[in-house]
């Protein structure tokens, strides 16, 4: 499976002018691995990507789910909404304790790819290079809101949303569930004509999407239908219930399933990435921020303060801030208190690109230089200098 993640080398990830030769590539990732602090993570840089980014550090068997955890989703829909949140408690707090990343930041990965750098400018015995800039105007930051509309009463709260969204200057994806509601067309025209973006969220969220390659293949052609129907190009599958291979049959420009830490998701663990990255035909956008249900239901916060630490952290790695929050959440007091407190503390913010999901992924086909690139900005160069044993941007 390495091939669908080959695209997603150091080499691409910094894009240097002059690009340095493939072999102080290979030399400065061998050289920089114990920064990734991963026993067992290979070298070459194909097998690496898939090890990381594919999450093949936790072994063939990790897409299924335990037959424990398919019993407990075949009987969520019917579970009192208090005792699953009872139960989720006490599950959660035994899982983080063997969670194997790091959370809420992981950033092993991110001081991996900086030490790759300061290997490389050591190797050519040089103190700097350009490289492409990772965001438009050298931004630290890519903001991208998105939303899964779990149900009719979620999709009841959307312009409520949309409302308080667009009053602070920001705009969103939201993500319809084809077949477990009546998706509101005339709800789906009024948000594009205020610039939102409109996406899908499985088939019926019942769980049952990658219970076989047959239930898959047959559901996948109804979510491409619906894709076509809808006008969307992204994706996100329910529960995060993910297959990287089975996949790459659905017909989209981006995915939205994968994230880079995450102990409480069904199927969890990470790419440990904190930006896009190439899955296959497609751009894959990992939630960086936890979802909402995490950070209210879970953690029981009462403001934004898990969000806005992570992108303090993030910004200094130019990464990507993407979070998952659901209008069936945020019609709650609390939920829409912490989701208000956090765009405006976004909006105060002047070191962030605020961009829509699609073009997000736009912009980061192009940096990479991939076929199929259609944004129409210009790549712009930065610097980046070594300092000690990492580096820095300038």
């Amino acid at each position: 499976m390495s091939n669908l993640w080959s695209a997603n080398t150091p080499k691409r990830f910094w894009r240097c002018e002059p690009d340095p030769p493939e072999e102080v590539w290979r030399q400065a990732i061998a050289a920089a691995l114990p920064a990734l602090d991963i026993p067992g993570a290979p070298s070459e840089p194909a097998q690496l990507a898939a090890w990381v980014l594919g999450e093949g550090q936790f072994g063939a068997d990790h897409w299924r789910l335990s037959p424990a955890k398919r019993a407990y989703y075949r009987l969520k829909p019917v579970l009192p909404r208090a005792l699953i949140r009872q139960m989720r408690r006490a599950y959660d707090a035994s899982v983080i304790k063997e969670f194997a990343l790091r959370w809420p930041l992981e950033d092993r990965y991110a001081k991996f790819l900086w030490a790759v750098m300061a290997q490389a400018l050591r190797i050519l015995d040089c103190d700097a290079l350009q490289f492409a800039q990772f965001w438009p105007g050298g931004k630290h930051v890519a903001l991208v809101l998105t939303h899964d509309i779990e149900t009719a009463r979620g999709q009841e709260f959307v312009r409520a949303v949309a409302d308080l969204e667009e009053s602070l200057g920001f705009r969103s994806s939201f993500n319809f569930v084809p077949e477990r509601y009546a998706p509101d067309t005339r709800l789906m025209d009024d948000l594009r004509a205020r610039g939102f973006e409109i996406g899908v969220h499985g088939l019926r969220h019942d769980g049952l999407l990658f219970s076989s390659w047959k239930t898959f293949e047959q559901r996948a052609a109804r979510i491409n239908d619906a894709l076509a129907r809808f006008g969307a190009v992204g994706f996100r599958a329910p529960l995060t219930l993910r297959h990287p291979v089975w996949m790459q049959q659905l017909a989209i420009e981006y995915d939205l399933s994968f994230f880079d830490t995450d102990p409480f998701e069904p199927i969890g663990g990470g790419t440990m990435s904190l930006w896009p990255f190439m899955l296959g035909h497609f751009v894959e956008l990992p939630y960086t921020l936890s979802q909402d249900y995490t950070v209210t239901a879970l953690l029981r916060e009462t403001t934004p303060r898990h969000w806005l630490e992570k992108v303090n952290a993030i910004a200094p790695y130019y990464g990507l801030a993407l979070v998952n929050s659901h209008p069936d959440y945020l019609c709650d007091e609390t939920g829409y208190a912490v989701y208000e407190g956090f765009l405006r503390a976004m909006q105060a913010r002047d070191d962030c690109w605020h961009a829509l999901a699609r073009d997000a992924a736009a912009w980061w086909r192009a940096r990479a230089g991939h076929d199929g690139a259609h944004d129409s900005r210009p790549i712009t160069y930065g610097c980046v200098r070594r300092a000690g044993d990492t580096v820095a941007i300038e």
